[in-house]
């Protein structure tokens, strides 16, 4: 009798490395997000890619290097010698956003370029966080004399009184002036590794829908489904993406899940319609 052995798909790979908050592997992770674009994709591959960056470093520091001195061969190597950095030509592309491509063209968006620099910095035994600035991921490392932030799309670090004002616009837009304002100290708290593969994934989203790239779009939200199980938002947008693909009763089972838990939400009439229209189109 012969056992029949079959591979995970994507979409299950995924959801093993994303189990545990305690263990959870940021770089793989965010490598695997490729594979829906990529299906024949070698994650470990990337992984291995990173390692062989992190050696080449690595030689180039003395075994007792201070912290500032392995933080400043490290932003030389990356930015500099590697020349990774923003890709301002085309932010809105989807490559922009797997890690496979990135380390390709050495161009990206600022989280996909922080999660490369921060496995090299951990490999380092630098102590360095991502952090989920309002609009613009950031990076931020602890020194024996301090903080740093540092902007991954330039490699520049910025003073508090850069980061504030970088703020001024998302403060006023969402009414966080006079009493109502926080201390700058509140925007950069450290992401989870979790938050940082929530975000990466929300702006694949965003590029789908704004597209109308269902199919894309889907296949996105499956993993935010698997990533945030109680983001019921998320199960309401994956259910309007599947009605855009057509796929009514699909549509209408996520409608449903969002109905049922999103009791005080703005947009239940507006759901709770559209779910109607769908189940009598599903027939």
């Amino acid at each position: 009798m012969s056992l029949s052995i079959t591979a995970p798909t994507a979409l299950e790979y995924f959801a093993t490395l994303v189990q545990s908050d305690e263990q959870f592997p940021l770089l793989e992770t965010a490598a695997s997000l490729a594979q829906d674009e990529y299906p024949d994709l070698d994650v470990q591959q990337v992984l291995g890619d990173v390692d062989q960056l992190l050696a080449r470093l690595r030689r180039r520091l003395p075994a007792d290097a201070a912290p500032l001195q392995r933080l400043r061969a490290l932003n030389q190597f990356f930015f500099h010698d590697l020349s990774f950095g923003g890709n301002v030509n085309d932010y809105y592309d989807p490559d922009n956003s797997y890690l496979n491509a990135v380390l390709r063209t050495r161009r990206g968006i600022p989280i996909s370029l922080a999660v490369l620099w921060l496995e090299l910095a951990q490999g380092l035994h630098l102590h360095a966080r991502g952090v989920g600035f309002p609009g613009h991921f950031m990076l931020k490392v602890t020194m024996p004399k301090g903080q740093v932030v540092i902007d991954p799309f330039t490699g520049r670090s910025l003073s508090r009184e850069e980061l504030s004002e970088r703020l001024e616009p998302y403060k006023r837009s969402s009414g966080l002036v006079g009493e109502f304002d926080v201390p700058l100290g509140l925007y950069l708290q450290p992401a989870s590794p979790r938050e940082i593969i929530a975000r990466m994934l929300r702006n694949l989203k965003e590029i789908h829908h704004t597209q109308e790239d269902w199919q894309r779009a889907i296949a996105v939200q499956d993993r935010l489904v698997v990533l945030l199980p109680e983001a019921w938002g998320e199960h309401r947008d994956r259910g309007l993406a599947h009605a855009g693909q057509g796929n009514h009763a699909l549509a209408v089972r996520d409608l449903e899940t969002y109905l049922a838990h999103a009791e005080d939400a703005l947009d239940i009439d507006v759901i709770a319609e559209r779910c109607a229209a769908l189940r009598r189109a599903a027939g």
